[in-house]
């Protein structure tokens, strides 16, 4: 490390080293063998790797890329990460941008800070079918590990926050990217972490590049107004020192806060306001020492202000899940203005600003600084349901939707008949209620008696409702429940109530479809065979049976499995009796690409059909055939040649009628960029949205719908009859693909 040491020394000039790594690297040279020493070792070390494999790398600003290493370890030393979070800080990078592996970081630097730099690399060195996709697995990962390790989280956070303050060197459609996803996912992280001063920056540094005037015009009336309101706050500081001192209450602090600039902006879009109308831009902060004394102040506050009514809440008695805690009261103050005015302990603000870090920054708790889920159950109840969350929604799109809708609003708390305190996603109605409880309550719930009173199963429940939950062992979800529930953890049991009830019909639909895919010649044969066992277990399933039943239910694609179908056969070279028949379907390359192939076919500059120059033709709207599958083409009296698919019935049930070879004309040699109508019928779980997302997935990827329309019946699912405009049979397959993963279709055929 003297050459490293040498080059560190040398680059001070350009690198500004912050003074307690300097200090830092000065004392892990001392020869104490302290646990403090310890810590300083393994940091300067790890400083000192990331150095040395970051040299010659630069980030978008010009600056060394070790700058970027160096601005997250101080956020975490900031936060008070310990020795491993702080080294992971330093190597978070080095995974992903060098040529390092895991097994080395742990080598060098131990198990501990390998699984912190481990669940922090971005997943780019695998490769994913779309960008969602990659996504939502970076999510799934990093949320595994949180469960393990909740410094994790801290780590990507510290990460996250000196990016956002260097977005500026990036394109601007990355900007927007970027800053998008730390309001969706990260400062709503923070926000559950209770780690107010990430939080409030990332939402204000995302603001800055989500709604760059909005942001100019408040920073600039905040500003404008900051002396009034300042010389206000001091008028209310003055008045309640002297009446806290009076009663003995020994105040630490008591001063007023300016709001951060997002929260101004997202009330007043939230309430329709404009900036003259919001009131309430800054607030009081009073701490004092015991809990005792945050209700005497209140008491002092309410006696010399008047309270608005409906305005008080008390995350003392009832602390918020992130462990924050405090009193927060409105009042009328001087001149008339309302002011919110907060209440805590020392040891509560302190928990306020730094959350779950607050745990490492200032309790000694002579242990590891290891914060788990096991150790602090109920402080992670959002945690362990999203893991539970995630290991039922497998597709991509749908993960992140929840992420972003259900697991970051604001929760509302209810009460079971005993007391017990049930935190529940905003929106939640009886039911979610009665799956948070336990799966057979929700499935065997009957009514619902909310404050002693009957009450509808579908009314969203309110702060301070007390619900009891009747059931009955003859009554069962309504698929109806998919209308109203806002949880995930419903929603997904009342699909596995459905898929169970209806498990023959799905299997039944399965087989069908794979039958229609492979052929009846030997299926029955694989059906059976250890190797359709093989592919079942590797598809998350026990029995060839549920596999087929999750097809049937669109759970696993047909794809998927014909996929691993393929991949079987040719890893395997399996000698069976149906070998012949499964490999001419799945191994055996598309009839249209060995039939009329493309270099045979006579070419015609002005029609995308070879082999009806000079003639009056039309596609047949029987069957409405596509480029890239195997066409024919009928003689007609009247409409001149009628193009046909080649399995089309009308041409099998017809054989007077003459035929003419006809072919697809190349796209590149034509410039073709025309599109042909395909009918499509969906079958899903009837639930409101359900056609506005499949009309959003088809709009994503500019597909347009020429006619739609919707067929319900009671206790049935529903059919969403599409015409939709495609250019080629390739993405035809792709579009039935995406719409089939996606949850509540059962079905999705071509019409004929």
């Amino acid at each position: 490390m003297n050459a490293t040491a040498a080059a560190i020394s040398k680059s001070k000039a350009s690198l500004e080293l912050p003074d307690w790594l300097e200090e830092c690297l000065k004392a892990s040279d001392t020869t104490k063998t302290t646990s403090d020493n310890n810590d300083n070792c393994l940091i300067c070390s790890a400083f000192k790797f990331a150095y040395q494999l970051h040299e010659g790398q630069y980030r978008k600003s010009g600056e060394p890329y070790i700058a970027h290493p160096i601005a997250v370890a101080t956020l975490l030393r900031d936060l008070g990460g310990d020795g491993p979070t702080i080294a992971a800080g330093f190597l978070h990078d080095v995974v992903e941008d060098t040529d390092i592996t895991s097994e080395q970081i742990e080598e060098k630097f131990g198990q501990e800070v390998r699984l912190l730099v481990e669940a922090v690399t971005k997943l780019s060195k695998f490769n994913f079918s779309s960008k969602t996709e990659r996504q939502a697995e970076n999510f799934r990962r990093m949320f595994m590990a949180m469960a393990q390790d909740i410094r994790v989280i801290v780590v990507k956070l510290a990460d996250r926050l000196h990016n956002m303050r260097t977005l500026q060197y990036l394109k601007p459609e990355k900007q927007r990217e970027i800053a998008l996803e730390t309001r969706e996912i990260f400062a709503p992280l923070a926000n559950r972490l209770g780690i107010w001063r990430v939080k409030w920056e990332l939402e204000d540094l995302a603001f800055k590049y989500l709604e760059p005037e909005a942001f100019r015009d408040i920073k600039e009336l905040v500003a404008d107004r900051r002396a009034d309101r300042e010389a206000r706050i001091n008028q209310v500081v003055d008045l309640l020192q002297k009446r806290l001192s009076q009663l003995s209450i020994n105040v630490l602090e008591l001063k007023g806060r300016p709001k951060h600039l997002y929260g101004i902006y997202h009330k007043m879009q939230r309430q329709h306001k404009q900036f003259n109308e919001i009131y309430d831009i800054a607030a009081l902060r009073i701490i004092v020492e015991t809990n005792d004394e945050c209700y005497r102040a209140l008491a002092v506050v309410h006696d010399a202000f008047k309270p608005i009514p409906g305005r008080f809440k008390d995350y003392i008695g009832l602390p918020k899940p992130n462990l924050y805690q405090s009193l927060h009261t409105s009042v009328v103050a001087l001149n008339g203005r309302p002011l919110e005015i907060q209440i805590r302990t020392l040891e509560m603000h302190q928990i306020a600003e730094y959350g779950i870090a607050a745990h490492w920054k200032y309790k000694e708790t002579g242990g590891s600084s290891n914060f788990n889920m096991k150790s602090n159950d109920e402080k992670f109840t959002w945690l362990r349901q999203l893991l539970e969350w995630q290991k039922e929604l497998k597709d991509a799109d749908e993960y992140v939707e929840v992420l972003k809708n259900n697991l970051f609003e604001d929760d509302v708390y209810v009460f079971t008949p005993h007391g017990d305190v049930i935190p529940l996603a905003a929106g939640s109605t009886p039911v979610d209620f009665a799956y948070h409880i336990h799966t057979e309550v929700g499935n065997q719930m009957k009514g619902v008696r909310i404050n002693d009173r009957w009450s509808v199963v579908d009314k969203p429940l309110q702060n301070g409702d007390i619900v009891e939950i009747i059931t009955s062992k003859n009554s069962h979800p309504s698929l109806d429940w998919l209308n109203f529930v806002v949880t995930p953890t419903a929603r997904t049991r009342i699909r596995q109530w459905y898929k169970r009830s209806h498990y023959e019909e799905n299997l039944a639909r399965g087989q069908k479809l794979l039958e229609k895919e492979l052929g009846k010649s030997g299926l029955e044969a694989l059906l059976k065979s250890e190797q359709m066992q093989s592919i079942a277990v590797r598809c998350n399933y026990q029995k060839v049976e549920d596999l087929l039943a999750a097809l049937g239910y669109g759970e696993v694609t047909l794809n998927q499995i014909v996929n691993k179908l393929r991949e079987d056969i040719k890893a395997k070279q399996t000698e069976i009796t149906f070998t012949n028949s499964i490999e001419s379907e799945v191994l055996s390359p598309p009839q249209s690409q060995t039939r009329n192939h493309p270099s045979e076919a006579p070419s015609c500059a002005n029609s995308p059909i070879a082999g009806v120059e000079g003639m009056l033709y039309h596609c047949a709207g029987c069957c409405k055939p596509l480029p890239g599958e195997p066409i024919i083409g009928v003689v007609t009296v009247s409409k001149g040649i009628s193009i046909h698919r080649q399995e089309c019935p009308n041409v099998e049930n017809n054989p007077g009628k003459p035929l003419i070879p006809v072919s697809w004309n190349p796209v590149n040699q034509n410039g073709r960029s025309s599109t042909y109508p395909v009918d499509l019928q969906i079958e899903v779980l009837d639930r409101v949205g359900i056609f506005k997302d499949i009309l959003g997935r088809l709009s994503d990827r500019n597909i347009n719908v020429s006619n739609a329309s919707v067929k319900t019946s009671f206790s049935k699912p529903a059919v969403i009859s599409l015409t939709v405009d495609l250019r080629d049979r390739q993405q035809l397959d792709y579009i039935m693909n995406q719409i089939r993963n996606m949850s509540d279709i059962l079905n999705i055929r071509r019409v004929n």
